[in-house]
Parts: C-alpha cells; sequence; structure tokens
C-alpha cells in the first residue's frame, strides 16, 4: 500500500496486513469501552452497620418506655447509622488482551486512511518553543481535533503545543485509540508509522 507524503510528496509504502484492514466495529468497540472503565475511580464507598463508630449498647430497655424497638445506634434507619446496601470500592477494569488491541488499532488507521483523516509528513521539526511557529507548520491542516504523532517529543515541539487545547501530541510508542477516534485529523511522521508498523507486525 503506498501513502504520499503531504509536504515532500514522497512515496511511502506500509503493509496491507496493517493499514488495509476492513472495518472491525465491534471489536474496536471492546477496546474503546476498556479505555473508558479504566478512568472510572471507582472509589465511592459507604459504612455497613458493622463499620459504623459506635456503642453496641442496647439504646434503651425493650419494653414499658413507649418507644420504638431499638437494639443499635448504628441501625441503618437510625440517624448517622450505616447503610443497609452500601456501596464499596470498585475496579471497573476490563481486560483486553495483545491481539485484540493490535487488531483494533489495525483497523482503526485503516479507516483514517480510508476517510483521509491520516496526513503523513516526513517530519515536524520546531526550532524554537514558540506557538506561533507551530501553528504556521499546521496551518494546511488545522482542523477542530488534531493529533500529532511523532517517535520522539523534543522539549521545543512540547513547549509550543502545550497551549493549544485542540492539539495533542502523542508518541507512537504510547497510542491512544481513544485519542484516534476523537481527533478530526491525525498527522503522523514517516518514522512513527513505520514504528507503529513494526509494533502491530
Amino acid at each position: 500500500m503506498e501513502i504520499i507524503t503531504k509536504d515532500t510528496k514522497d512515496i511511502v509504502i506500509v503493509s496491507d496486513k496493517i493499514f488495509n484492514r476492513n472495518y472491525n466495529k465491534s471489536l474496536i468497540h471492546q477496546v474503546i469501552e476498556s479505555y473508558r472503565t479504566i478512568g472510572r475511580q471507582g472509589t465511592k464507598a459507604q459504612k455497613t452497620r458493622g463499620e459504623v463508630i459506635g456503642s453496641g449498647k442496647k439504646p434503651w430497655k425493650q419494653k414499658g418506655t413507649g418507644k420504638a424497638r431499638a437494639g443499635s445506634v448504628k441501625s441503618p434507619i437510625w440517624r448517622s447509622g450505616g447503610v443497609t446496601f452500601a456501596s464499596k470500592n470498585k475496579i471497573y477494569n476490563k481486560k483486553i488482551n495483545k491481539k485484540m488491541f493490535r487488531g483494533a488499532l489495525k483497523s482503526i488507521f485503516s479507516e483514517l486512511i480510508r476517510k483521509k483523516r491520516l496526513i503523513l509528513i516526513k517530519e515536524l521539526i520546531v526550532k524554537k518553543p514558540k506557538t506561533k511557529i507551530l501553528i504556521q507548520k499546521l496551518k494546511k491542516y488545522l482542523s477542530n481535533k488534531i493529533m500529532i504523532i511523532t517517535t520522539f517529543i523534543d522539549k521545543n515541539l512540547f513547549l509550543a503545543s502545550r497551549n493549544l487545547y485542540n492539539i495533542k501530541i502523542k508518541n507512537s510508542i504510547n497510542i491512544n485509540p481513544l485519542y484516534l477516534i476523537n481527533a478530526n485529523k491525525i498527522i503522523i511522521t514517516i518514522n512513527a508509522i513505520k514504528h507503529i508498523e513494526e509494533i502491530l507486525s
């Protein structure tokens, strides 16, 4: 499969097995949902009557007071008592094996190429840590949401992009499928796409 770089018009040959796959909607959905659930904290917790701090003594005698029967101040029907069905800490992580993860990434990248949302460039070098310089370099490709994938994020590129809320810069070794799906345009360097090809092969 051939991809032409937008800046230098060079022809780059990539593997059809990785970048020309069918769109597997159900597989991508599973991988995306696993990433979303990882972000859930699951830290909500309530105390049962056994965990509430308080006396275990019976508040008053069983009969003769005219009051309702009570056995503990920690009862769920009392103020400051325990909760009947208390929520506990929960881990929401869903396991996704390597084969599924790689298959989803192959399907996503193939779809990005088909929809012309993936833009291949030779390299992205910013000589000074200036946001203005980066914007000028990306002027042709500016969109609502841009993700830039490189093999190395140098200090100048990081500093130039950190004030741009609609641009994310990621290393090719840490590709997040959630970011790929949400971005309108993916700008990727030749070295990065070759590195991804090695990882997914």
